[in-house]
């Protein structure tokens, strides 16, 4: 009971503020109209699964717009720890699945207003996602989301906001704090009849809260539409330029005890960091047809270019991307069965030349695969080009009658995986190919028991390739595609209910079962150097209930928005064996079994005051769960003013990160190696109190 005590804090004060004064107000809280469903836009409580959507600024405002755990706060099942590692994504989890993620976002498909991210291998950097202008943020839970094909254990689309009123807006924005953060930031856009567009450029530095963990980049985003002749057209960029995220690694938990902003020792002597260069732009059209469907065509590409020293070796990667998908929606039928027909097809292409050259810092004397010590990259390991590409058409059919819709719909994905190697002065030939395949179906039903409350279940699978990356890292130290590494497949079941009540209190509650069949592991092995490798396990299962309640209270001076959320997480393996180890019965590490999140958004006069609460129970380190990082509470909280001294528009803000000081782990690296649990480097520590002050300047309300 003590362990839940601080969830159940967080969750109950927040309904129970919600619940007395939700009483008194008027006005109902709508469902929200979401997109990320691959259908015309539609209320939530018509959808037979799960599906969230928070306004991050609105619900909770003065972020900074870096941090992900803030933009995506507040969405129940979906679970955010941040490395604290410039050099290393933060790891974003729906359900479990991403959470042991070794580097970028995985298992799961991440959007930027529709605009694919993840790449057709199922990974998705995150290092160059521009938060500033998101206005909204839309989240499909489990894997009812199989119609966006591999990796789909959940979809994220972030929505841009709406460009400013006028035909043209300025604002600048400025933030400093704790540990030399400086980020300054220009915005403009407006709107010109039937068009409008936006843009903004940011510029971030920070020494970062950990020895050996300095950052700069420059980010931007820029998004246009347009209605031509009845159709909307959409472009949409964004880039970010990165020459400096140094990597820190992980600690053991006597140097954690020791020092929470020590970095590791190895990290540091083989000057791991990352350098990055990356852009994308897409362009999408959208029609409407007859009265209740519509036709979207999209096509975008990319270039990523990466130099990655880590402590095994320095990586070089020169990437192109590219994709296109094709989506129709009909509504056929009249009288009391309706039917609304949708049939598309995604197309995705990856290619990465990729080369391994050893690691020479720190190395004394020169050697065979140094043969000079006063340079970083030593002899050539790896040379090959990687080449990945996807199809994926699907077709769904909703049916309506009366109270009740019903969906059905399938998909057929076909990844190949294609490795050209041009490393052959070691005598071999390394190329291949391996094509992995599968049909993920999935069936549900709803029911609007009235104008605001539903009910709905749903059955459905998902199917999830290795990334090229996993494919290519084999523990006995072979080139070419690991044959052994096979995809993993899931199938939930799910039921929920969603609706508003007591005039403005929204609810959302939701349980889940998921069974996973081979699912991919992560390990390392002695003398690794911390590389990650991969493996299957036979069987997991996953036991969950998500819970979200929300609601906007009048107040006799000014009114709040209270928000709280909150996951139950059991995930085990089934059957699970390495070598003599049995594992079977053990939690799944990387997940904490409880979180909860609320926050609450007091508003008087122009001004606005935020606190926000985040707990997580404890989180195994490895499939023996020999050691956990210990659960945590922290408070974060943020005042300043929407509006100061009328025009120009000024918006002070001042705000602190974990208020008390708490001493806690924010990530873990699942299944590190060591020659004890005590030697072993898990943990990832999270920055104690910081400080922010920011300041925005505009011409005119943004």
């Amino acid at each position: 009971m003590r362990r839940t005590a601080p969830f159940l804090a967080i969750l109950i004060s927040t309904a129970t503020a919600a619940t007395l004064y939700a009483q008194d107000t008027v006005a109902r809280r709508l469902p929200p109209v979401v997109t990320v469903t691959r259908d015309v836009g539609r209320s939530s409580l018509d959808l037979p699964y799960a599906i969230s959507s928070v306004r991050p600024d609105s619900v909770a405002p003065g972020q900074t717009h870096t941090l992900v755990e803030q933009t995506l706060a507040l969405l129940p099942g979906v679970t955010v720890a941040n490395r604290n590692n410039p050099s290393q994504d933060t790891r974003v989890s729906i359900r479990g699945f991403g959470a042991r993620s070794a580097f970028g976002v995985r298992s799961i498909r991440v959007l930027r207003d529709g605009m694919p991210l993840t790449l057709p291998d199922g990974q998705t950097p995150i290092d160059y996602l521009d938060l500033e202008s998101v206005g909204r943020v839309e989240a499909m839970l489990g894997t009812a989301s199989a119609l966006y094909g591999n990796a789909s254990g959940g979809v994220i689309d972030l929505r841009s906001s709406n460009a400013p009123p006028g035909p043209f807006a300025v604002q600048g924005r400025a933030w400093g704090g704790s540990d030399s953060l400086r980020r300054y930031t220009a915005l403009f856009g407006g709107n010109l009849g039937s068009a409008s567009y936006q843009a903004n450029i940011g510029r971030t530095a920070t020494r970062g809260y950990r020895t050996y963990a300095r950052q700069r980049l420059t980010n931007g985003f820029g998004r246009a539409t347009a209605t031509v002749a009845g159709t909307e057209l959409a472009l949409v960029g964004l880039g970010l330029d990165m020459p400096l995220a140094e990597n820190p690694g992980a600690l053991t938990r006597a140097q954690l005890d020791s020092n929470y902003r020590a970095a590791d020792i190895q990290s540091v002597r083989k000057v791991a960091r990352k350098v990055v260069h990356q852009m994308q732009v897409g362009v999408a059209a959208r029609r409407p047809l007859l009265n209740d469907g519509e036709l979207v065509v999209q096509g975008y590409g990319g270039t990523r270019s990466l130099y990655n020293p880590l402590t095994f070796a320095v990586v070089g990667v020169d990437r192109h991307l590219g994709g296109a998908s094709v989506r129709a929606t009909l509504p056929i039928g009249t009288g009391p069965v309706l039917h609304r027909v949708s049939a598309g097809a995604d197309f995705q292409r990856l290619s990465d030349a990729r080369k391994n050259w050893a690691n020479c810092n720190a190395v004394a004397t020169a050697n065979a695969s140094c043969p000079s010590t006063t340079v970083e990259k030593g002899i050539l390991q790896l040379d090959q080009r990687e080449i990945v590409s996807s199809t994926g058409p699907y077709v769904r059919d909703e049916l309506e009658v009366g109270i009740v819709r019903a969906s059905a719909g399938l998909r057929a994905d076909n990844v190949t995986f294609q490795v050209r190697d041009a490393f052959l002065s070691d005598g071999r030939d390394d190329s291949g190919t391996r094509a992995l395949r599968a049909l993920s179906p999935m069936l549900g039903i709803a029911a609007r028991l009235s104008p605001l409350h539903a009910l709905y279940a749903n059955v459905s699978s998902a199917f999830e390739t290795p990334t090229t990356t996993e494919l290519g890292n084999q523990a006995d130290g072979s080139a070419g595609l690991n044959r052994d590494l096979k995809p993993q497949y899931s199938t939930t079941a799910e039921s929920g209910a969603k609706g508003v009540a007591l005039s403005r209190l929204q609810y959302d509650v939701a349980v889940f079962q998921t069974t996973v069949r081979d699912e991919l592991i992560p390990f390392e092995i002695p003398g690794g150097n911390g590389r990650t490798y991969f493996r299957n396990a036979g069987r997991t299962r996953r036991r969950g209930v998500e819970l979200q309640l929300a609601a906007d209270v009048a107040l006799p001076l000014g009114s709040a928005t209270l928000v709280g959320s909150y996951a139950l997480s059991q995930f085990r393996f089934a059957d699970f064996r390495v070598g003599t180890n049995q594992y079977s019965g053990n939690a799944i590490p990387g997940i904490p079994e409880h979180v909860g999140q609320a926050s609450a958004t007091w508003r008087v006069r122009g001004a606005f005051l935020v606190t926000e609460g985040i707990a997580k129970s404890r989180v195994y380190v490895n499939d023996a769960n020999a050691a956990s990082a210990p659960a945590f509470t922290i408070v974060n909280l943020r005042t300043g003013v929407t509006a100061l001294f009328g025009k120009p528009w000024l918006s002070p803000v001042i705000g602190a990160q974990n208020v008390f000081d708490r001493h806690y782990v924010g990530s873990v690296a699942v299944n590190a190696s060591g020659a004890t649990i005590a030697a072993t480097k898990f943990y990832e520590p999270a920055p104690g109190r910081t400080w922010l002050f920011g300041l925005s300047a505009a011409t005119s309300p943004w």
